[in-house]
């Protein structure tokens, strides 16, 4: 087996893992409605039941990203693919909601080590000039699960029980947690080829404290913090969560006709990612890149502020285009990979990766809230304009971050 063909088993692997924990993030969208029918529950605590997901993964980035650093991906993998299996069999099984929620819990912490996982092999096992666009090809493939859980999940459930999807979940992550056990290894040298960078130390003692003392105290590493939150905050609570609801109740469109603008969303998300990734190697520009993608993000959410009324074709082409500008806070991770010492990329990329869950952590529930309070209020419209506000307010936010946000630069 060739270098390459090692590199294309152990990237796919753990791709894998992050495609599963794509379709286990925006799952809740598409059964929204299955899920407060069986749980009985309001838009605060469906807001809340989907959160629990990224509750646990905000607290557990960067003790991730430390693990990455010392144990290496393919451990944190194996074990966190197991783990989601068990979170999603229960989750499935959950007979009341603060059991799906311990379930949910369960498959947050089983995934959460997916993405960084990916960033580490992606740091060890290809040249550094690669790097921001593999996270793209990330990306896209991630948001590929997505779609998977947006439309076709919606078609799928209207003919099986959104349980027999997340049993088929937790076998496949079963699985997935046996075969990267036996492929992946952490680094090339593991597998007879020489290193693609020089080597740090020992990796095994890494004094990871300090490294993430260096991390948290380099200013560089903040703003793109900051970015994600807002950004990355306000496109999964969207896509994750209100989006489905938002389009069939201000809307009038049905679950399904939703499901695909959802679907649509994420599939520009995919593609913008690989494409930003190539255009700012290309360029060799990381901040300037994201600030003009995330301040063209922010401004396409006009439409629904501004009460638009449009046909479908036109939503839909609207919901693709807000996709493809999303992708502009991917970069933070190539900035903060860059703005810190190697051996600490694990560390770095985890702290900034942060962002975007405490983002959606805080704004699904509380939209959710707000709906909530709209509709005792018996002015659901009204709730839902000020949702699209704190939603659109949010990637305000992260447009202003952006220009604090200082690039290494590049050679």
């Amino acid at each position: 087996m060739t270098l390459v063909q090692a590199r294309r088993i152990v990237f796919g692997l753990a791709l894998a893992s992050f495609v599963l924990s794509f379709v286990h993030r925006t799952a809740p969208a598409a059964i929204a409605g299955e899920l407060t029918q069986a749980f009985s529950i309001s838009g605060a605590v469906l807001g809340t039941l989907a959160a629990t997901y990224f509750y646990v993964y905000t607290l557990l980035q960067v003790p991730v990203g430390v693990l990455a650093d010392t144990l290496g991906p393919r451990r944190i993998l194996a074990t966190g693919s197991a783990i989601a299996a068990a979170g999603s069999l229960l989750f499935a099984l959950a007979p009341v909601w603060e059991i799906a929620a311990v379930g949910r819990t369960l498959v947050g912490i089983g995934v959460s080590v997916a993405f960084i996982a990916i960033l580490k092999v992606s740091a060890v096992w290809f040249p550094a000039d690669r790097f921001a666009t593999l996270a793209g090809i990330t990306m896209f493939a991630g948001n590929l699960g997505a779609v998977a859980a947006g439309a076709p999940l919606a078609w799928i459930v209207t003919f099986a029980s959104w349980r027999t999807v997340f049993v088929a979940l937790a076998i496949l992550s079963a699985l997935l947690a046996i075969a990267t056990w036996l492929r992946v290894r952490d680094r090339p040298e593991e597998l007879g080829y020489p290193p693609v960078h020089a080597p740090p130390a020992t990796t095994a003692k890494l004094p990871w404290m300090r490294a993430l003392a260096h991390v948290a105290a380099n200013p560089a590493t903040w703003p793109a913090f900051f970015v994600n939150v807002g950004v990355g905050g306000s496109f999964l609570a969207f896509a994750g969560l209100w989006a489905v609801p938002y389009l069939q109740q201000t809307h009038g469109m049905s679950r399904v006709d939703a499901a695909q603008h959802a679907s649509l969303l994420l599939l520009g998300v995919a593609i913008g990612s690989v494409a930003i990734g190539m255009i700012s190697d290309r360029l060799k520009s990381r901040q300037g890149v994201m600030r003009v993608f995330v301040l063209a993000y922010t401004l396409s959410w006009l439409p629904w502020l501004a009460h638009a009324q449009w046909p479908q074709w036109a939503t839909l082409a609207w919901f693709l285009l807000m996709g493809l500008l999303i992708p502009g806070f991917t970069l933070s991770w190539t900035i903060a990979k860059e703005a810190n010492p190697p051996a600490y990329s694990g560390i770095a990329t985890s702290v900034v990766n942060v962002g975007i869950f405490l983002g959606t952590g805080i704004l699904q529930p509380w939209v959710g809230w707000v709906l909530d309070r709209g509709r005792a209020a018996g002015d659901l419209a009204g709730a839902w304009d000020r949702g699209i506000a704190l939603l659109a307010g949010a990637a305000a936010f992260g447009a202003v971050m952006t220009f604090f946000v200082r690039a290494k630069p590049r050679e």
